[in-house]
């Protein structure tokens, strides 16, 4: 058996040592474009910035390592250029002789990734504007950088790569400057918690700027760019530019090839990989996933996913049985000392698909406060009919990636929200509170949906203040300060003396500074015979928070 793989990366080295470990006979021979195979395009902001010293580090595997490792043929700077499915045959061009010729196959797999999307005002003369996606990118910023010495960037997008290169090229000593075409940065968030990031990165000294669609380039006669203007009208100058535009599944091949797309756009596979033609797979950023909650279309490029998917395929077409399982939008990303990570479904895409949800803010240290614990945001949410987990998003500085492992598993596994609580948790002072978040998540959403535990948030009470009677439980210090509008202050150890003066069958919020008091005082209300009280999810610190939010946004 013929295997020929086109493109090297993640989805492509991993198709070709899958294919290879199980059958030791087929001929194996992948082409690659460009020099480089096996690289961590993730990797690239932190070489960018120093925190990765050489560039040898992001692709430790070479043409000779993998040729001798798996007796697979590398064919680098090769590029394929069309593609015969009835023939079953392929078009190259030797980038390095020009020599063209045909190569026939028994499985094709198509690993051609993703490109950066390219702006129409962006041209190939222009010497200070670069993508962010391959090695040759990275060498071409690096050389910039180690010449020109600049001191301001402007970032075009918001999404990870671009946060991720402002906060590495700020911790370099270059000022940056996000521009954002939308509302807020990143998108695939909620837009209360990436307005929490936006405050983050302009506390670090990053400007950001929202609602500007770059339209023009400002440069000299010899093509170098000295500003960039937007919709609104408005110059912003720099030395360097940076395109984190996002990127588009590369399809060209497979297109012209009359191989089927998917809605998103990328190649549509099965759950095998395979395209609509039956020795034709594709994998990695060129193919189509699925989100496993809803079962429809997803595009989500990621290295992880393309090193499962590339596995899939060299299983599947050396006899293995191996299926993908679609995807849960599971990401991270680290903006200076805060992690901020998403799995599942955000409040925003629940409520597109029509669902009936609980939403929950729990505000809760990584650990005890006496060892340094530092405090966690995890929003999550629970579909109220089935009490089925749903999502979460999580900001903090400690503990993160583990409280989101752990809810992207239960997600996998479709988990009840109620199921949280009892897991068997790692606990010692060091790593946790001896109830985990992830617990904490589970009781909070488990009590609002079984146990009329209800649970407001800043977004739904926002605006309709005088449909409750609020009750401020902290201190009156604490309440003088700040409060959730048209509220009364009655402390938690007044509560049940003062309860008569509240007229029980109003509608009744009760709050904190985070949410455990207030969950405490709506219980006594509870217990004491009011119809409905409502905690509010996050207490008055999360109530603020969305108030500069809708600040922020009515500026604009």
């Amino acid at each position: 058996m013929k295997i020929i793989i086109v493109g090297s990366v993640a989805s492509g080295t991993s198709a070709a040592a899958k294919a290879r470990r199980n059958d030791e006979l087929a001929e194996i021979i992948v082409y690659e474009k460009g020099p480089d195979i096996s690289y961590s395009i993730c990797g690239i902001p932190y070489f960018l910035g120093d925190e990765v010293t050489e560039i040898s580090q992001l692709t430790p595997r070479d043409k000779k390592w993998f040729e001798s490792r798996y007796n697979v043929k590398m064919n680098i700077n090769h590029e394929v250029t069309s593609i015969d499915p009835v023939k079953q045959t392929i078009r190259v061009i030797d980038l390095n002789t020009g020599v063209e010729y045909e190569e026939t196959f028994d499985k094709l797999v198509l690993a051609t990734g993703a490109n950066v999307i390219i702006p129409e005002y962006v041209d190939v003369q222009m010497t200070n504007i670069f993508p962010v996606r391959t090695m040759e990118d990275t060498r071409k910023i690096d050389a910039f950088i180690q010449k020109s010495n600049p001191q301001q960037a402007i970032i075009i997008g918001g999404g990870y790569i671009g946060l991720e290169i402002a906060e590495q090229f700020t911790q370099k000593g270059i000022k940056s400057v996000i521009l954002q075409r939308g509302r807020h940065v990143m998108s695939s968030f909620d837009s209360d918690i990436s307005f929490r990031v936006q405050e983050h990165l302009q506390q670090k000294g990053v400007d950001v700027h929202t609602n500007e669609e770059v339209i023009r380039i400002h440069q000299d006669e010899t093509h170098h760019i000295h500003a960039v203007e937007t919709k609104s009208g408005q110059l912003f100058n720099a030395d360097i530019f940076i395109l984190a535009t996002g990127v588009r599944p590369n399809v060209k091949l497979a297109q012209e090839a009359g191989l089927q797309l998917g809605s998103t756009g990328a190649i549509k596979v099965d759950k095998q990989m395979r395209t609509s033609h039956e020795n034709i797979y594709a994998v990695g950023d060129a193919a189509e996933s699925y989100l496993s909650i809803t079962g429809k279309p997803f595009y989500h490029p990621l290295g992880s996913t393309a090193n499962k998917t590339g596995r899939i395929a060299g299983d599947v077409i050396t006899g293995g049985d191996l299926e993908f399982q679609g995807v849960l939008g599971t990401g991270i990303f680290r903006v200076f000392e805060l992690a901020v990570a998403t799995t599942g479904l955000t409040e925003n895409a629940a409520r597109e698909e029509g669902l009936d949800i609980e939403v929950l803010y729990n505000l809760k240290p990584s650990k005890p406060e006496y060892l340094n614990g530092s405090e966690l945001l995890i929003k999550a949410i629970a579909d109220r009919d089935s009490g089925r987990l749903l999502g979460a998003q999580i900001i903090g500085k400690d503990g993160v990636d583990k409280r989101l492992d752990v809810l992207a598993t239960a997600l996998y596994f479709k988990a009840n929200v109620k199921d949280l609580f009892h897991l068997d948790l790692a606990y010692a002072p060091p790593f946790s509170t001896t109830k985990d978040p992830v617990m904490y998540t589970g009781m909070a959403l488990d009590n609002a949906i079984s146990r009329n535990r209800y649970l407001l948030s800043p977004t739904e009470l926002v605006g309709k203040e005088e449909d409750y009677q609020i009750i401020d439980t902290r201190s009156r210090k604490q309440y003088e300060t700040s409060h959730v509008q048209g509220a009364q202050h009655i402390s938690l150890s007044d509560l049940r003396e003062k309860a008569s003066i509240l007229d029980p069958k109003k509608p009744t919020i009760t709050y904190c500074n985070k949410g455990t008091t207030g969950n405490a005082a709506q219980n006594i209300l509870i217990n004491l015979g009011f119809d409905r009280v409502y905690n509010l999810s996050g207490g008055n610190k999360n109530y603020q928070v969305y108030l500069r939010y809708l600040n922020s946004i009515s500026k604009k």
